[in-house]
């Protein structure tokens, strides 16, 4: 087996993942991608290109507060979608440590994410 990089379905990221590292791997385990911490659930790891990761959340620091947090689906779908300073459209959230108001962009094909608080 040589080494299999995956692209992460947020950011675009590659991961990569040595034999050694997909022998320890198990259908329900978690990996995390080092750029934008989203989370992947390891759905299956047969041989070769035989491997498949879901993905279970994105975790996000509150530029006010430091503190991070998890975007769900449910989070970004009750979240009103304003128009940024800058013309784009943005998920307007609130920080469940301190309240703050939280622009979040992501670009159309998943990839990196944007935040700045109001």
């Amino acid at each position: 087996m040589a080494t299999l990089e995956i692209d992460c379905p947020v950011c675009g990221e590659v991961l990569e993942l040595s034999a050694e590292d997909r022998a320890e791997l198990h259908p329900g385990d978690v990996i995390v991608c080092d750029s934008c911490s989203a989370e992947m659930e390891v759905t299956r790891n047969g041989g070769a290109e035989d491997f498949e990761l879901e993905l279970l959340g994105i975790l996000t620091e509150c530029p006010n507060c430091g503190e991070e947090f998890e975007v769900t689906d449910e989070l970004l779908s009750a979240a009103p979608m304003i128009e940024s300073a800058d013309g784009a459209a943005v998920s307007l959230v609130a920080c469940p440590h301190c309240q703050a108001r939280i622009e979040l962009e992501f670009e159309a094909e998943g990839g990196e994410q944007n935040m700045s608080t109001l």
